[in-house]
């Protein structure tokens, strides 16, 4: 294999990059909330290590994660098409494409969900901080991203899922 296979692509169509494997990382009764999500790892596949980039489709009644926020990571979404509702602790709106908004970290708690009957797409970007940690105020739910990368999921009393 050659050096710029090894590397990967220098250039795709983000709709044709291959969805991620597993839909989820939330434990049950969470992860099936993501069943209408659908995520394509763009960072990923260019090999980039220091931001996450995917391409996301919500399906009608959609979640983009649960109501969250994160300690140490920011996050930026880009509105490509549809109206999905931006919902935070501090209130509701609309979201339509060219519209976009961010999330520094340890910020408002935060998710997109689709209240429409059409798809709702658009771009996720957030850095790779490591010791990073998540909080979920509406589930019982707190996660840690551990050194190797992943995130380990407890409930809020410390209890493993």
């Amino acid at each position: 294999m050659s050096e710029d296979e090894k590397a990967g692509p220098i250039a795709v169509r983000a709709a044709d990059a291959p969805p991620r494997v597993k839909p989820s990382n939330y434990p049950e009764p969470f992860f099936s909330r993501m069943a209408k999500r659908e995520k394509r790892p763009l960072g990923d596949l260019f090999g980039l290590k220091n931001f996450g980039v995917n391409l996301t489709r919500l399906s009608p009644g959609g979640e983009s994660a649960l109501l969250h926020r994160h300690s140490r990571q920011d996050e930026f979404i880009f509105i490509l098409q549809g109206e999905p509702t931006l919902v935070t602790d501090a209130g509701e709106m609309t979201l339509g494409p060219g519209m976009c908004a961010g999330f520094p970290a340890q910020g408002v708690a935060h998710q997109l969900v689709n209240r429409t009957d059409a798809d709702a797409v658009f771009l996720e970007i957030g850095d790779r901080t490591s010791g990073d940690e998540g909080s979920y105020p509406g589930d019982d739910l707190r996660a840690a991203l551990g050194a190797d990368g992943k995130w380990q999921f407890t409930h809020k009393d410390g209890r493993p899922y």
